[in-house]
């Protein structure tokens, strides 16, 4: 069947890479090849060779010196021969050591028993058979241009269905010519500030992920700290910041401290890029996933003009896939497509096509409310867990997105980072995600990712991570 598995080892043996150089008869130099190529590994033991008659019209030889080749290297003991099975190399042989060098295979990290790092989906919840069937239909419909050489902006089918969704879901004002497709929110950036298309100085939340802020670094961007209350980032402060023109904000679910933007300070901030010229980038950080209520429409929605809005499936669906966009003001357009080059170097045309049909066909939609779901009743395990062994500890922050801060007693978030570690327990300190120039107070926590483990494994997280919060603070 065409289908069927087949061993890696029988695939080769259609061609084969020899160097037919040295001295001697065209019989002992290529012997001397296929000895090299065994020895040194590029012929694993038990590799099917060509057939001779194959091997000897690609490498320009008569059947008979090729056939002979072999002959002497099965007697050698390099290669083996069976009746119905071709001329392979023989189980045993591998490459050679070097005397005095020891062999050495690089140092595989050992996984944590406890994950619940932040930012990552369960990625067991992964849709496989609707993703496999909407790349079915997307190849089947796929013209063939769409094989050539990929358009920087993206494939019109994914853009279109963006344009759908996005206005559906999440308010965004947009058309598919204003849509731009990238590897995700960090290519965004590199596209936006590595490019040259904005200029810093840059404001941004006073807690956010410091690899963002390393790739604006390494663009040579200053970024400015705003700082965050319960309402979210202090925007009525934008005004304040000394040559600042743009602000990077999370509006929907600010990470990591988990509040959306309060109403008046999402007004606050396109008021401020009106009047001063200025641009809000919007990264959509959980958009989707609100369980107390409907998740709050994009900020993009006020202003088009003013407000990049970006997203990605690194939440949604998995961080594997490499695929988001950014949906740009008009005159953003040209110099974003020109820093990306004239053709698409990163999002694959088939994962383009296929989220499309995903999209179209109804898997994303319904997809997102199993996994909102899910994640709520992740998050109220969590709580009711603190509830039950750790009441003094809650989580901050709305019902909402993928992880959850708890606040810890002053002092303690050190010590119980480290317990964590002790126990294999893969967790992150609130303090880890402080901008280093930050003025507003702060505060011991951990993030807690509780969409990271699998199923099976969330219960003894909880139990584990419920053994290593320090205790309560008693008045002396």
């Amino acid at each position: 069947m065409a289908d069927s598995w087949v061993n890696p080892a029988e695939r080769l043996g259609s061609d084969l890479h020899l160097e037919l150089a040295g001295p001697g008869s065209r019989r002992s130099v290529l012997i001397r090849a296929l000895r090299e190529a065994v020895r040194d590994g590029r012929l694993a033991p038990d590799t099917r060779l060509p057939p001779y008659r194959s091997l000897a019209a690609d490498l320009g030889l008569a059947r008979n010196t090729v056939a002979e080749a072999y002959a002497e290297l099965v007697a050698e003991g390099w290669l083996v021969a069976r009746q119905g099975s071709g001329t392979r190399v023989a189980p045993r042989t591998g490459p050679a050591r070097v005397p005095g060098v020891a062999r050495t295979t690089p140092a595989r990290a050992v996984p944590p028993a406890h994950n619940l790092r932040q930012g990552q989906p369960d990625a067991a919840s992964f849709p496989r058979s609707a993703w496999l069937a909407a790349a079915r239909r997307a190849l089947s419909a796929a013209p063939n241009e769409a094989f050539g050489p990929g358009d920087p902006q993206g494939r019109h089918e994914l853009r279109r269905a963006l344009a759908e969704y996005l206005a559906r879901a999440r308010g965004v004002r947009t058309t598919p010519e204003q849509i731009v497709v990238c590897s995700g929110v960090a290519h965004a950036l590199r596209l936006l500030f590595g490019g040259r298309v904005l200029r810093g100085p840059l404001a941004v939340e006073s807690y956010g992920l410091a690899f963002h802020r390393s790739i604006l670094e390494a663009a040579s961007v200053r970024t400015a700290p705003l700082p965050l209350d319960e309402r979210g980032a202090r925007t009525d402060e934008l005004g304040s910041l000394k040559g600042v023109r743009a602000a990077l904000l999370t509006p929907a679910h600010q990470f990591p401290t988990g509040g959306p933007l309060h109403p008046r300070r999402r007004v606050s901030a396109v008021d401020w890029a009106r009047t001063g010229g200025g641009l809000i980038l919007e990264d959509d950080y959980d958009g989707e996933f609100r369980y107390d209520r409907e998740p709050v429409g994009a900020v993009q929605g006020l202003d088009p003009e003013r407000v990049v809005y970006i997203g990605s499936l690194s939440k949604s669906l998995s961080p594997a896939l490499r695929l988001g966009w950014m949906v740009l003001p008009e005159h953003l357009l040209a110099p974003v497509l020109t820093a990306k080059g004239e053709r698409e170097a990163w999002a694959s045309v088939v994962d383009q096509l296929t989220l499309a049909d995903f999209i179209d066909s109804g898997h994303y939609d319904r997809h997102i409310r199993r996994m909102r779901q899910r994640y709520r009743i992740r998050r109220d395990r969590l709580v009711a867990a603190l509830a039950a062994n750790a009441p003094h500890i809650t989580p901050t922050g709305i019902a909402a997105g993928l992880h959850a801060v708890l606040r810890l007693p002053p002092g303690t978030e050190p010590s119980t980072v480290k317990a964590a570690a002790s126990r294999s327990i893969a967790l992150d300190g609130f303090a880890d995600f402080r901008h280093p120039a930050a003025t507003m107070p702060a505060h011991d926590g951990l993030v807690v990712g509780y969409a990271t483990p699998p199923d099976h494994g969330y219960g003894p997280a909880l139990e584990a991570l419920c053994h290593i919060l320090p205790p309560a603070r008693t008045e002396s």
